[in-house]
């Protein structure tokens, strides 16, 4: 089964094969994104040894978005020993999120 996945917005894309699913939420991304997709997995017959690859939006997009599903890219394609690609189709073995431009990092007040 191949799975893609796009957090860079407040909607998460989640693509099982040819079904799509979305997920609006987003400060509760980080503690619901394995969840959500485990779901959908079950709702299809399958579970996680059943993804064949994993393709990633990288980006442009939210920060905190993009890195959460970069970690759970990368995790997933890590512990399954599948391939992982950028929404280019280009194969990583891991993947960095592009921002789309410097990330904006307060300076220490101290």
């Amino acid at each position: 089964m191949k799975l893609y996945l796009d957090t860079s917005t407040d909607t998460c894309i989640l693509r099982l094969n040819d079904r799509e699913y979305t997920r609006v939420g987003r400060y509760d991304l980080a503690e619901k994104i394995f969840t959500f997709i485990h779901d959908k997995l079950q709702e299809n017959g399958a579970d996680w040894q059943d993804i064949s690859e994993i393709t990633f939006m990288s980006g442009p997009g939210s920060f905190t978005g993009l890195r959460i599903g970069a970690a759970v890219v990368n995790a997933l394609a890590d512990q399954l020993q599948i391939p992982l690609y950028d929404h280019h189709g280009e194969q990583h073995k891991i993947i960095l999120p592009d921002y789309g431009r410097p990330a904006n990092i307060s300076a220490p007040k101290k």
